[in-house]
């Protein structure tokens, strides 16, 4: 085949064509983002759009938001290299959005205005609630922030052939600076827009990419996978490893074996399960649709596209191990990251290559955009508004503020993008995962369904959630003390498991409960039950609450 014989003479397709392509998506989505760009006149337009999209819009939007860099590179290299135990990504990141759906969408439309710090904030005290919740969103939003970047990084790396870690950090540093392009330019509408015509994009695409596995395999499933057996069974890399004998469809691959093994997959699903629903970013897109009906019909329309993508995860993955195989994904740069491409490269050529890579691109600057807003938005409308300025300032100074908190956070984003490059992207999107479900989820869900709750408790569990995080996540060997972790040649790593979660959510959840029980109440029933009934039915959803 001809596509095999340009696999063979360059691991990156043709450089130049992929640059090519790249600078037309590049070109086409700045023009998107510039004529959004001029309807942006208010922070309501810079942060949530002016609310002005559809469930079915929105539901694109919050596709394009979900389905990262994680979802398609990580996932996709997951599967091809730990088979079973990759597709639990996929698994856990879509059972996720029942959790929101049933528990947080309609209730948070309903009560908040621009972030998740109006809902936290309704009928507990403003500014410690508010401060800590734009602490734990910007601990949420850098962690997402680092994976996509570092996705950025690989799949940039990948297409021109670029094995000089130098070279790769001024890739993710040209990424950095596109974010930060693309969200003062253009705001939520024009982050929105992009977002959409991004996740037709990759749907197509990866709809294509399925196809042209099996015509490639030149069969159904029980070829691709006996295929995927065989080029495991074969693999230098399994076979260092010690996993002789584990097939890539037998679980326990990567999270079999130990004790410490099987608690860190248990961590991994409570983490992924539960993270969604304390996303910001997420949440935040249930503020850019006019009702709470167009709200959940978001949702609707968000699982039925996630869905679809995540089951094509599981035949991308196995298809790519079956035909690129472990030991050239891995030797490839990007590693684990580099296998979506490599199989694009393999069953489409240089061309097909090129366009689902410049698809996967605009994965990575719509999402950190989008985060990027999320971070501004937080930082502006709760810190700086409501907190530092008492709710007098103007509206201009918090866009301005804003747009200098993406500056800021662009740069930040971009040191730790490249100290984590290594990392497969779809375990760095689950440590956020496990920050959201931590330091958010808990207070969320006790802010609107637990009168008692109060804002001693909800400080002390926001607080709580965001340090053991941080902490387990430091003292873990993601960090330090593995091949892969971000510091390889230093070892302090204490704490056993990868993923935090397994502490972190209960710890968190029991501190708010505790704290609430402890100390006094904050004497705000008539909020409460007015939050309530705004929860429930959007009665008074435009009114802010003063306290």
């Amino acid at each position: 085949m001809t596509t095999t014989y340009l696999a063979q003479e360059t691991s990156a397709g043709n450089p130049i064509l992929n640059i090519v392509v790249f600078g037309m998506f590049l070109v086409v989505t700045m023009a998107v983002v510039l004529r959004a760009g001029k309807t942006t006149k208010k922070a309501s337009d810079f942060y949530t759009g002016g609310g002005s999209f559809s469930g079915r819009q929105n539901g694109l939007a919050i596709s394009g938001d979900y389905l990262s860099a994680a979802s398609f590179l990580g996932i996709v290299g997951a599967v091809a290299l730990n088979g079973y135990d990759g597709f639990l990504y996929s698994v856990g990141f879509f059972v996720a959005w029942l959790v929101a759906l049933m528990l947080v969408a309609e209730p948070m439309r309903n009560v908040g205005r621009f972030t998740m710090a109006d809902v936290l904030s309704f009928r507990l005290k403003q500014k410690p609630v508010r401060v800590a919740a734009s602490i734990a969103t910007l601990f949420v939003t850098l962690f997402y922030l680092i994976a996509q970047m570092a996705g950025a990084g690989s799949l940039v790396s990948v297409l021109l052939d670029i094995h000089d870690f130098k070279w790769q950090a001024v890739v993710v540093g040209v990424v950095g600076v596109l974010m930060i392009l693309y969200v003062l330019v253009g705001g939520m509408k024009g982050t929105t827009y992009v977002q959409m015509i991004k996740a037709v994009l990759l749907v197509t695409g990866v709809i294509v990419m399925c196809i042209l596995v099996f015509i490639s395999l030149r069969g159904g499933f029980n070829n691709m996978f006996s295929t995927a057996i065989d080029m495991h069974a074969s693999s230098d890399y399994l076979h260092e490893k010690g996993y002789e004998a584990k097939e890539i469809m037998e679980p326990g691959l990567k999270y079999g074996g130990s004790t410490a093994a099987k608690l860190d997959f248990i961590s991994l699903a409570m983490s992924l399960v539960l993270g969604v629903g304390g996303l910001p970013h997420v949440l935040m897109r249930f503020y850019t649709v006019p009702t709470a009906i167009e709200a959940r019909r978001s949702v609707t329309w968000a699982i039925v596209i996630i869905g679809a993508f995540y089951l094509m995860t599981l035949i991308l993955g196995y298809g790519a191990a079956a035909l690129v195989g472990p030991d050239r994904i891995l030797n490839a740069p990007g590693g684990a990251n580099a296998a979506a491409p490599l199989l694009a490269l393999e069953i489409g050529g240089s061309i097909f290559m090129a366009i689902i890579s410049a698809v996967a691109f605009a994965t990575v600057l719509a999402v950190v955009a989008g985060l990027a807003i999320t971070a501004a938005a937080s930082i502006a409308h709760d810190i700086y508004h409501a907190v530092i300025r008492s709710g007098e300032s103007t509206e201009a100074e918090q866009v301005r503020v804003s747009q200098a908190t993406v500056v800021v956070l662009g740069i930040v984003s971009i040191i730790l993008g490249i100290l984590a490059m290594t990392q497969n992207v779809a375990f760095l999107v689950s440590l956020a995962f496990a920050v959201a479900a931590s330091a958010n989820l808990p207070t969320i869900l006790y802010s609107l369904y637990w009168r008692r709750f109060n804002t001693a408790g909800a400080v002390a569990s926001m607080y709580t959630g965001v340090a053991s995080c941080l902490v387990l996540i430091f003292f873990s060997p993601a960090v330090s003390g593995t091949d892969s972790a971000m510091f390889p040649n230093a070892d302090w790593a204490i704490f056993p498991l990868t993923s935090p979660g397994l502490v972190s959510i209960p710890l968190s959840f029991f501190v708010g409960w505790l704290v609430s029980i402890v100390t006094k109440p904050d004497n705000l029933d008539e909020l409460a039950a007015e939050m309530e009934v705004r929860s429930l039915t959007g009665v008074g959803v435009e009114a802010p609450v003063e306290h």
